[in-house]
């Protein structure tokens, strides 16, 4: 269990690292890919409730309203645990379509949150994250699961 918390520290601090404003806007979603991949390799050990924890964690480093993060990761992880045997399955191309596609959901649950609150985006770069996570996702994949072998995590 101490690997699984290092992981979602380690993204954590990977969401928090500070780039310059170029980079912001295609800054994978860390926090999501771990959270996907836990909920895929152990449906039975992470769930909607460390997605909800995992977002509250991010709503206070990142200084948004509380609940918005944890609401939309909570609901990566319900999609992501009703669909773990298909996305178990799939190729590494249908696996990164289908992170982005979660990821995507989860950009659209915080813009629609921002756009409660009057401090929406006015265009849609801001699903420019799932695209970079998508495309890191095979390589993400190939790290997070040798580190689950190497420890012997089950």
């Amino acid at each position: 269990m101490f690997v699984i918390l290092l992981t979602f520290v380690i993204a954590l601090l990977l969401a928090a690292m500070p780039l310059p404003d170029t980079f912001l806007w295609v800054q994978p979603e860390w926090a999501a890919m771990v959270l996907i991949y836990w909920c895929i390799a152990l449906p039975h050990r992470i769930g909607v409730l460390a997605g909800f924890f995992l977002g509250l964690c991010m709503d206070l480093l990142d200084g948004s309203l509380l609940g918005q993060n944890a609401m939309a990761m909570s609901v990566i992880a319900y999609v992501a645990l009703l669909l773990y045997q298909r996305m178990r399955n799939y190729g590494a191309l249908q696996q990164a379509l289908m992170v982005g596609l979660l990821i995507s959901i989860s950009l659209l649950i915080f813009q629609w949150v921002q756009n409660l609150t009057s401090v929406a985006a006015d265009t849609l770069a801001f699903l420019l994250p799932a695209i970079t996570s998508m495309l890191l996702w095979p390589w993400f994949f190939i790290g997070m699961r040798t580190i689950r072998r190497r420890f012997q995590i089950h």
